[in-house]
């Protein structure tokens, strides 16, 4: 389990960005962090490391600098985005015990999100047979996550600069309301699928589970805010309420149009 011990310094290490800036234990700190993490599984494997894990590896690592890079640049140029990022409830001093605990939070969250790949060459190295066509099926749908997330982004960017003051309902944007965080839970999706084929034990679907899980949650969590908000600024408007009304909030065709009444997806 020394591995495990090595990752999870790794994401401390990282994810210490947030006590530069609280939020960035959530944004930059945890896009760095899971490129960080794939990198290090890469190399800790590197022996055993398969084509389809590599895909995924190199999948999640640019994932995570793409992310990093694209929040930074954001903050940077984006007076509407550095408007959301300073909030009041961001850049309020936070308790120490509390910092320790989401710094704690998001290390354990992060190495469970990249687990199912860890594992999967893990068991392949101690000599259990793993099964490849899950590996591969996972990578695919991996890197159709990240490919839908940079798509969206592009398409989102392309019409706040035609019009920054109406909300998007082009593009991607037609079949679903948030196709970013859609593609973000797909990527994590094809990541978990690996467990299938990597011969767990107990112990490591559980904590793959918890990964996906918490990733999946705090997708919804960032949803519900990104409605909350929309619905702030948009919510007078005949045009957004019947766009709202037919187009689903984060899986495409799932008739889920709002999460707003449910307080326990505040994060």
């Amino acid at each position: 389990m020394t591995y495990l011990w090595i990752l999870l310094a790794i994401s401390f290490a990282v994810s210490a960005l947030g006590w530069i800036y609280f939020i960035y234990f959530f944004s930059i700190g945890y896009g760095l962090a899971i490129s960080a993490l794939t990198v290090a599984t890469a190399i800790i494997f590197r022996d055993v490391l398969t084509l389809p894990a590599a895909i995924l590896c190199g999948v999640l690592f640019v994932y995570g600098i793409r992310l990093a890079l694209y929040l930074f640049l954001r903050e940077k140029r984006s007076a509407s985005y550095k408007h959301i990022l300073y909030q009041p409830e961001n850049t309020t001093k936070k308790p120490v015990f509390v910092m320790i605990s989401i710094w704690i939070a998001c290390a354990l969250l992060y190495v469970g999100q990249i687990s199912p790949a860890t594992f999967y060459l893990y068991n392949l190295e101690n000599g259990l047979t793993v099964n490849d066509v899950w590996a591969w099926i996972g990578a695919v749908v991996a890197t159709a996550g990240v490919i839908i997330e940079m798509v969206a982004d592009a398409q989102k960017s392309a019409a706040k600069k035609v019009n920054a003051r109406r909300f998007v309902d082009t593009g991607l944007y037609r079949i679903v309301r948030c196709p970013n965080y859609f593609g973000e839970v797909l990527m994590w999706t094809g990541s978990f699928l690996i467990c299938f084929g990597a011969c767990c034990t107990a112990g490591q679907w559980i904590i793959a589970a918890l990964g996906y899980i918490g990733i999946v949650y705090v997708m919804f969590s960032g949803a519900r805010r990104l409605e909350l908000r929309q619905n702030e600024t948009y919510g007078k408007d005949p045009e957004f309420q019947a766009y709202i009304k037919k187009t689903p909030l984060i899986i495409p065709f799932l008739p889920i149009y709002s999460v707003a009444k449910y307080t326990w997806l505040k994060g």
